[in-house]
């Protein structure tokens, strides 16, 4: 019997209040903290090789800036089941902002490439806890009826962060020295933990909920495992590899194999990390894949359209931020549009053309070439934000929403890891596929522009059969049924 299906409970559930002053103060602080936070995943991917120069290393040395990011992330994210049923939401705010600020300051005063990574982790450990809180926060005090529109809102936040934190990275660097990407955020991080002890109150209830250290271990085992295999591959293909790139996969996988038979059992008792009941609900299991191919695609074609833009067209640092800048703000400008709609009609209706335009966009970047036209290159950029814009919220939302109460801690920690999964798994495919046919190209005297060309149409074409796979999977896209707060045969997770 799925979620959707059950219709009964052993307890009832109680109804989420309207959104009042003070409840709205806290979401806007939680999701204009959590845009901060995230803006910093993908702010470092144009200053890379002004660090290569200043800091004196190698590409390969340079990427752990990023990779070490997503690591922590996909480390700390699965945590944040417990920590959010089991601690007040002052306490996990605080914790969360106070560890981005510290690793922004730290960042902002390295001397050198060592202490630059361990500001990055730091910065990365706040920054995994915001996104699950913020998700956990909305799903439990906002009604099911404006749900839509919030989480509009917070796609904002999940896809337009990431998606201008090039653009935040090529202003500052055509000006300023590097450290300033740290400097200027960090009074705004300060500034957001001022107001939370203003704002931020304990909206959400706690639980006494255990911690199971040996699934600690190998969530991060596994899922640390996957992410570094994944953004090793394209080094390999280049022949910088640190280590054999078939190690962390084996690792990851049989930790993560291990992990999973392991919360199947303790789920029984309620003492799992990661309860995968959320898998029993259908529409978030498709919704879940189906975030997978958008996050992959995202920040697949985040990665490579600034190597592109820069080794192909020659632009300078400013002008692929300038470039990439329109794409973001009409993802932000759609989002609480797309939000209102899905609340009004449901995912279907924006789910399929969304896919639809985003795969399309997909083939027309799988034109570039070393003769592309800039306003080409931005019409289609601009395309394949806006088909994410319209698929990002309703998938978020049916996903959440088709589960109960006591699983939206899980359900968030899970998309959470997913997505950081999948932006590796993204990030690992386009690269790698650029590289390989590069070395092709290269291998049949193409030279070093011709052959970035060719490496760029492979890896955009084959995103763009992927998409295109995907889209069909959006046809079985439903709007999710606010389900009971118990799962029939199981005790509640975390009953109220």
């Amino acid at each position: 019997m799925t979620l959707e299906d059950s219709r009964t409970a052993s307890t009832p559930v109680p109804t989420a209040p309207a959104v009042d002053r003070g409840t709205g103060s806290v979401i806007a602080l939680l999701v204009a903290s959590a845009f901060v936070v995230i803006l910093n995943e993908t702010i470092m991917s144009v200053a890379l090789p002004r660090l290569m120069s200043d800091l004196a290393i190698t590409a390969s040395t340079a990427q752990w800036l990023t990779t070490g990011f997503m690591l922590t992330m996909a480390v700390v994210i699965p945590l944040t089941g417990f920590l959010l049923a089991r601690f007040p939401l002052r306490n996990i705010y605080f914790t969360a902002m106070g560890l981005f600020t510290a690793g922004t300051l730290i960042a902002a005063l390295s001397p050198g490439f060592e202490v630059l990574l361990a500001g990055r982790i730091v910065q990365a450990s706040g920054t995994a806890i915001m996104m699950p809180l913020l998700f956990t926060t909305v799903l439990t005090i906002v009604p099911a009826t404006h749900r839509g529109r919030m989480m509009g809102v917070i796609s904002i936040v999940i896809a337009v962060a990431p998606a201008i934190g090039p653009t935040v990275s090529g202003i500052i660097l055509s000006a300023l020295d590097w450290r300033w990407m740290f400097w200027l955020v960090l009074p705004i991080a300060v500034l957001a933990i001022a107001l939370g002890a203003v704002w931020v109150r304990n909206v959400t209830e706690t639980v006494p909920a255990t911690l199971d250290v040996p699934s600690v271990i190998l969530s991060a085992l596994g899922f640390g495992g996957l992410i570094f295999g994944l953004s090793s591959i394209g080094e390999a293909a280049s022949g910088h590899a640190p280590v054999p790139v078939w190690i962390p996969l084996v690792v990851g996988a049989a930790s993560l194999i291990t992990f999973v038979v392991r919360q199947i059992r303790l789920q029984k008792t309620d003492a799992a990390l990661l309860d995968l009941r959320t898998f029993r609900s259908r529409t978030f299991s498709l919704a879940v894949s189906l975030v997978v191919v958008v996050f992959a695609a995202l920040f697949g074609s985040l990665v490579l359209l600034p190597i592109y833009l820069q080794q192909v067209l020659g632009l300078d640092t400013l002008a692929v931020g300038l470039m990439l800048l329109p794409g973001g703000i009409l993802m932000g400008v759609i989002a609480p549009i797309v939000g209102s709609l899905f609340d009004r009609f449901g995912p279907t209706p924006l789910v399929i053309p969304g896919m639809t335009v985003a795969a399309a966009a997909l083939w027309g970047m799988a034109t570039f070439d070393e003769g592309t036209t800039v306003a080409w290159v931005i019409a289609v950029h601009v395309a394949l934000n806006l088909g994410l814009g319209f698929v990002f919220t309703p998938l978020m939302t049916s996903a959440l929403g088709s589960l109960p109460r006591h699983l939206y801690p899980h359900g968030s920690a899970i998309v959470g890891t997913i997505q950081q999964v999948a932006g590796a798994a993204g990030t690992a495919l386009f690269v790698t596929l650029m590289s390989v046919q590069v070395a092709a190209s290269a291998s049949r005297g193409a030279d070093a522009v011709a052959a970035t060309a060719d490496g760029v149409h492979a890896a955009f074409l084959v995103g763009a059969i992927i998409a295109t796979a995907a889209a069909g999977l959006a046809l079985f896209v439903r709007k999710p049924v606010e389900p009971s707060d118990a799962v029939p045969g199981d005790a509640p997770a975390f009953a109220h």
